[in-house]
């Protein structure tokens, strides 16, 4: 990948709070990712023509409620807006809490890969991650290592996605990062990056941004 190439990448939050300061941090940091962080809504509604333009979309929010494109002008254009999801190339990364939004909602099951959803979590738990599959792009010459996290005890992606990392943590699904497609799209799901204790660690920097540039076609 050229030196001087960044993926555009829009950064999608909302519903959920999370630590700004060290997360924009991190997303600012992602080698080869040019970070452009915002709400669902300014996502959705698209004002400045640029949704389709970006490469990668990372997805970081909570919303609860399944879309019906209707309600007030600011929340209308969510369905239409996530439903082109697939019917391009754009990559989509699904991160930590945003596995679990729009739990009613069958596209977005479909979209990460797991049918059942329900879950329970677990703050500050001290995991010990194992590259499941060196000979993928995102984890290629990374070794195990150790990060404090949030954990979701839930079910595993099914066949159709690739493991890349996994835990034997207790309090954790086996799964902690698996690659998959939907559609037209590269789609890369990582359940780790709930606050700065995760953000800071340099291998989820490394495997979040290699996720980034996957899910774009840059690597």
């Amino acid at each position: 990948m050229s030196e001087t190439r960044r993926v555009r990448t829009a950064v999608v939050t909302g519903q959920h709070p999370y630590d700004v300061p060290g997360f924009i941090d991190c997303v600012n940091s992602l080698p080869g990712v040019a970070a452009y962080p915002q709400h669902m809504e300014d996502f959705c509604a698209d004002a400045g023509g640029a949704r389709e333009l970006y490469e990668a979309v990372v997805f970081y929010h909570f919303h609860q409620a399944t879309p019906t494109g209707e309600g007030p002008w600011y929340e209308a254009p969510m369905k239409a807006a996530l439903e082109r999801i697939g019917e391009t190339p754009q990559g989509i990364v699904v991160l930590h809490h945003a596995l679990l939004a729009l739990p009613q909602w069958q596209f977005w099951a479909k979209l990460v890969g797991i049918e059942d959803r329900s879950f329970s979590y677990h703050v500050g738990q001290t995991l010990n991650v194992e590259v499941a599959n060196a000979d993928h792009p995102i984890t290629r010459g990374l070794q195990a290592w150790t990060q404090v996290d949030e954990t979701y005890l839930m079910a595993d992606p099914g066949p159709d996605s690739e493991v890349l990392l996994t835990t034997d943590h207790p309090k954790s699904m086996r799964c902690l990062a698996w690659a998959r497609e939907f559609g037209e799209a590269r789609v890369f799901c990582l359940q780790l990056g709930h606050d700065r204790a995760a953000y800071d660690h340099p291998s989820f920097r490394e495997v979040l941004g290699r996720g980034v540039q996957w899910v774009a076609r840059a690597i």
